[in-house]
């Protein structure tokens, strides 16, 4: 959905911008508990989730600059904050405009047993209304670690979303009774599309489109094809096109060792497994993906866009029929881990800085 942002254009800094070859970093609001994600609304308007469990609301002040309201947005369901774990992803539903619903993913349950949780529900403005889960992960998983939550609309209307393999017991990655390492496609009303690839297999839930996934944190979509990266151990982060029933190999192939340096797997790979169009090693941490055709920077259009915590950037990988391309690192300038990247209906890039004093930015042309 494309909405025009009138208030934001030539908006000036807020505060202090950053400004590159190229490109001007501005501030578009401060004062955000680890933001996760990001939403554009009709009218100017943005959303973001913090990950302890609120939605902000960014609108148009009297003097046509965005501001952060100060009272969070009402009716969000208790999410579990510890760890990993908080609200991670919002998407607005395809006919937002006439129905008003969006999504939001979250950690459900305790830290001894719970979930990736999905939820449509209805924003009035304010307040969320008519709040109804359309997935809840299974079983129960412990500990509070890689629900990866990301989502993203298919052209056929259907939503593709990623969960983490809990980092536990890590070939649940492999299991297909389990939720676990696996990308989800479900409809809007959470009913599951019955050409899904598992849907006929016995014992496999019929919800899982894709397998061997470690915490899948970006989701994008190229004309139809979608593309997802995730989190590696140390190393081993990867992007990858996702086909329907894919095995991408978690975690019995990968190209990272584990935190304490020991071998994964003496694999990278096998037959019958896919292999990473892009692998990052040393880890980048992957955390957003977002795909630029925007207008403000012509030179950027026809590329990939992924934020990254712990290069604390975002990679910008050009794709040419699918094809990643020699990559640029931008942005490291602003010294902050980049929780995610998203592309603005007005065609610049926003970006939100991981902190207890998150920031969304806004990337523009530089002045000449």
């Amino acid at each position: 959905m494309k909405y025009v942002f009138a208030f934001l254009v030539g908006v000036l800094a807020l505060a202090t911008s950053v400004q590159a070859a190229g490109y001007r970093v501005e501030m578009v609001a401060t004062g955000l508990v680890h933001p996760w994600s990001l939403a554009f609304l009709p009218g100017g308007r943005m959303l973001v989730t913090e990950r302890p469990g609120r939605l902000r609301l960014i609108e148009p002040g009297p003097d046509g600059r965005p501001q952060l309201l100060s009272e969070p947005v009402a009716g969000v369901p208790p999410v579990l904050a510890r760890g990993q774990a908080g609200l991670f992803d919002l998407v607005l539903d395809p006919d937002f405009v006439n129905n008003g619903r969006l999504l939001l993913s979250f950690a459900h349950g305790t830290p001894e047993a719970n979930h990736l949780r999905l939820v449509s529900a209805r924003f009035d403005g304010r307040q969320l209304l008519e709040v109804r889960p359309i997935f809840t992960s299974k079983p129960a998983k412990a500990d509070t670690q890689h629900f990866g939550g990301r989502m993203a609309w298919l052209t056929d209307g259907t939503l593709l979303f990623g969960m983490g393999d809990g980092n536990l017991e890590r070939t649940d990655a492999q299991r297909m009774h389990t939720h676990l390492g696996k990308l989800m496609r479900i409809k809007s009303d959470g009913n599951v599309p019955d050409d899904n690839p598992f849907v006929k297999r016995t014992g496999a839930l019929p919800e899982i489109y894709s397998l061997g996934h470690r915490n899948p944190q970006g989701v994008a979509v190229i004309d139809g094809v979608p593309y997802a990266h995730e989190h590696g151990a140390r190393g081993g982060d990867e992007l990858n096109r996702i086909e329907p029933g894919g095995n991408y190999g978690w975690p019995i192939t990968t190209g990272g060792i584990d935190y304490t340096y020991s071998r994964i797997t003496p694999y990278r790979s096998l037959p019958g497994i896919l292999p990473p169009l892009v692998e990052w090693t040393p880890s980048i941490a992957p955390a957003g993906l977002t795909w630029y055709e925007g207008s403000m920077f012509p030179e950027w259009r026809g590329s990939l866009f992924v934020a990254a915590l712990v290069e604390r950037s975002v990679r910008r990988v050009p794709m040419v029929k699918g094809v990643p391309g020699p990559q640029e690192v931008l942005f490291q300038e602003i010294g902050e881990r980049i929780r995610d990247v998203r592309t603005g209906p007005d065609g610049a890039m926003y970006l939100l800085t991981d902190s207890p004093n998150g920031r969304v930015l806004r990337v523009v042309p530089a002045v000449p």
